[in-house]
């Protein structure tokens, strides 16, 4: 059964593991990592996720067993980079993909924003991000519009923050 934790640097070799099979970039959605950031290294790693402590976020990582599965971040500021990022960001790792843990965890984090007294939650994923797209829908995205970025055209979804189901992923 998966878990939502806070990120920790005991988690380093998994962590790597997952960032490594994603291939290089920053690709990985929900982790908070940037260019500059240096994860090489178990004293880089921890450094960095102290920083995420002290982020306008909160962060969660999707661990089973002790293998880190994928991420997710609630955002709350600052407001440019949520109208540009989102309130709610997730990524799960290529392996992991498909046994539903994206909507778990986002329906764990539609909790969360519920307690934060936000809502709406704005979720931004590129056009053709199908999966994603069908996740955010899943949990009540509604299609705001498809707007062109200097990242390419990406799907913005307001989700409208309700009652959200604590509902275990499949196997």
């Amino acid at each position: 059964m998966p878990e939502l934790l806070a990120p920790t640097a005991g988690l380093y070799r998994s962590w790597l593991e997952a960032h490594r099979e994603w291939g290089p970039g920053l690709h990985e959605d929900g982790f908070g990592l940037s260019a500059s950031d240096q994860v090489d290294s178990p004293a880089g790693f921890a450094a960095w996720v102290g920083s995420l402590a002290r982020d306008r976020a909160v962060y969660r990582w999707l661990v089973e067993d002790g293998q880190v599965l994928g991420g997710i971040a609630l955002r709350t500021g600052p407001a440019e980079y949520v109208r540009w990022a989102g309130h709610l960001g997730f990524g799960i790792r290529p392996s992991a993909r498909g046994r539903g843990l994206a909507s778990w965890a986002l329906r764990q984090m539609l909790t969360e924003a519920r307690r934060m007294d936000l809502a709406r939650v704005l979720l931004v994923c590129a056009e053709e991000n199908l999966a994603s797209a069908t996740t955010i829908e899943r949990a009540g995205g509604v299609l705001e519009e498809v707007r062109q970025t200097g990242r390419g055209p990406v799907r913005r979804y307001w989700v409208t923050v309700g009652a959200a189901s604590s509902g275990a992923p499949s196997s």
